[in-house]
């Protein structure tokens, strides 16, 4: 009788840790096409530090392991892998994630590479629409001033 209390105890933290979980990647009604890229006083990007901050928590425990612990990647980015991959690119703006609008990286991040054929794992389920979007404030941070500007050329050439 103590062994099912048990089991049925666990059960039970178990549904509410789910359910938890469930509700924290909820998406919120803001998509990235609708973020304002009004520069920000304390950045003067479209991101806040605070963004920055948690972006870069939940970039170290989703992304560092394949991008780098600073968005930089490996040297040889480059080069495909034995059957023909190609390594995680760095974020740092020194690889091609400056070319894509926010609504193509948040795609990438909910969604993976998969389709595209590449080996990144989707994080939509565990990452809501705000996280994803505060993951990518994370590794724009480390772009140089040139890189962004470039960048949010190119974004508001996508939203017109």
């Amino acid at each position: 009788m103590r062994a099912i209390l048990l089991g049925l105890g666990v059960l039970a933290v178990t549904a509410c840790s789910d359910a938890e979980r469930a509700a924290e990647t909820a998406e919120p009604a803001v998509s990235p096409s609708e973020i304002s890229l009004a520069a920000n006083d304390q950045t003067g990007r479209w991101y806040t530090e605070a963004q920055v901050e948690t972006g870069r928590e939940l970039y170290g425990r989703f992304c560092a392991a394949c991008h780098g612990a600073e968005a930089e990647a490996t040297a040889d980015w480059k080069t495909p892998d034995r059957f023909g991959n190609y390594p995680p690119p760095p974020l740092n703006g020194s690889a091609h994630a400056w070319h894509h609008p926010l609504v193509v990286l948040d795609q990438v991040i909910r969604d993976g590479t998969g389709d595209l054929g590449g080996n990144m794992p989707p994080w939509g389920h565990a990452l809501n629409a705000s996280q994803r979007l505060e993951v990518i404030a994370g590794f724009q941070a480390y772009w140089s001033d040139e890189t962004y500007d470039i960048w949010l050329q190119r974004e508001q050439a996508s939203r017109q």
